[in-house]
């Protein structure tokens, strides 16, 4: 059998030999080489999740056992499943982990010329392509998806997902800034070049609102918000129209595109090739 094959038959077990344990570090290593991935894009532009990618993450946290993962000698105690430590890493992986505290999970993708600030976050199943920050206080969660050459600013939060396992996790495709403080969530995909300001908040069912274009964009179903191409996001309100919220000059928050990429744009968002 394949690893797919041995993954999904592994799945519905609930006992596990040395074997299947081998099995599951062989799936993790291909997870840390990206070799397989939990989302991917295909040939017509959508991202679809590969499910049994996604099960062979939850099949770990099954297998694994808790265990002390901090040292003896240090104070704080940290405790586990085993078969998800400390990604092990080298300075041959070319990745920058600046001191100060940053964690990444083993089962992750970070690619070299990635750029750590501590401290940050990177969880299980998540793929950072290259080039991309990943400033302080940010976090990747589980199978979120992030191009090239993304800055995650100070604080950004990119959401995660395991179940249910056909969910598109949270997609930021290549050359997107994300503002300090911007929460993407729930299988958001944020498509190539876009600016997402500081504060912006996105989910699936968030509804938003596209100033160029005179449209809402909304999610269609199961299928995820799309940001798209180039869209620059900015925090917005709109007015509650009815009963007590109108009565009180009430208002929700709403996103809001104000425009697209243009050359003033790609000079305020422009990456600073030295710090890489």
């Amino acid at each position: 059998m394949n690893l797919r094959e041995q993954i999904e038959e592994l799945f519905s077990k609930t006992e596990f030999s040395a074997d299947d344990r081998k099995v599951f570090e062989e799936f993790k290593a291909s997870l840390r080489s990206g070799e397989i991935r939990s989302a991917e894009k295909c040939e017509d532009g959508v991202w679809r999740a590969n499910a049994w990618v996604k099960q062979g993450i939850l099949l770990g946290f099954r297998m694994g056992k808790l265990v002390e993962i901090s040292q003896p000698t240090e104070t704080l105690k940290f405790f586990d499943k085993d078969t998800f430590p400390i990604r092990p890493m080298t300075v041959e992986d070319n990745v920058r982990i600046v001191m100060g505290g940053s964690s990444i999970r083993d089962g992750s993708y970070v690619a070299p010329g990635v750029v750590l600030a501590p401290p940050c976050w990177i969880n299980v199943g998540a793929y950072v392509d290259e080039g991309t920050m990943v400033d302080s206080h940010a976090l990747v969660g589980s199978c979120a998806q992030i191009g090239k050459r993304v800055h995650l600013s100070a604080a950004a939060q990119i959401g995660g997902v395991l179940e249910p396992i056909g969910a598109v996790p949270v997609v930021i495709e290549d050359d997107v800034m994300v503002g300090g403080n911007t929460g993407v969530y729930e299988g958001t995909v944020v498509r190539t070049r876009s600016v997402l300001a500081s504060g912006v908040i996105l989910t699936r069912s968030t509804p938003l609102f596209d100033l160029p274009n005179e449209r809402i964009i909304k999610s269609d179903g199961d299928k995820p918000l799309e940001v798209p191409a180039g869209a620059v996001v900015v925090q917005g309100s709109r007015a509650i129209t009815g009963g007590f919220g109108k009565e009180n000059g009430l208002s929700i928050y709403c996103p809001i595109i104000v425009k697209y990429r243009d050359e003033k744009t790609d000079t305020a968002t422009k990456l600073e090739d030295y710090l890489r």
